[in-house]
């Protein structure tokens, strides 16, 4: 599942990338529209400047702003800026180390669903969350 900061996140970025994406949105405007607490929201949006993926300006004209367009942009790169995807250190079928080099009987069974269930955020782009193709450069905040 996701972690609360990474749903915001891909709240936010839904946001930026719909209909209002003409002009930066200010944090609270897009913690309003998500629902997210204020400050919560302005550190969410700022791990995502330092990700590359939203451009920030200062100013009365300022706010947030997609760096990337929405059809390069998948789900499971917004995610990872808050947390790679956890590996399993731990053998399901006990209480002992389990890896590629020395394998449970599960284990390789228990790496193909982990990977098919990534497979999805991997592929899908908030293009195709908004449903449509943004023919555009991003805006330049």
């Amino acid at each position: 599942m996701l972690s609360s900061t990474a749903d915001y996140a891909l709240r936010a970025v839904l946001v930026l990338a719909g209909e209002n994406w003409r002009r930066p949105l200010r944090a609270d405007e897009i913690a309003d529209a998500t629902g997210a607490p204020r400050n919560y929201m302005a550190k969410t949006l700022n791990a995502l400047v330092k990700a590359g993926l939203l451009t920030s300006a200062r100013g009365p004209l300022g706010g947030f702003s997609l760096a990337v367009t929405p059809e390069s942009l998948t789900l499971a790169r917004i995610i990872d800026c808050f947390g790679e995807p956890r590996r399993h250190s731990r053998c399901l079928l006990g209480n002992k180390p389990c890896d590629s080099n020395k394998p449970c009987t599960a284990h390789e069974m228990w790496l193909q669903i982990t990977a098919t269930r990534r497979e999805p955020l991997a592929t899908t782009t908030i293009a195709d969350l908004i449903g449509t193709s943004i023919s555009r450069a991003p805006s330049a905040a």
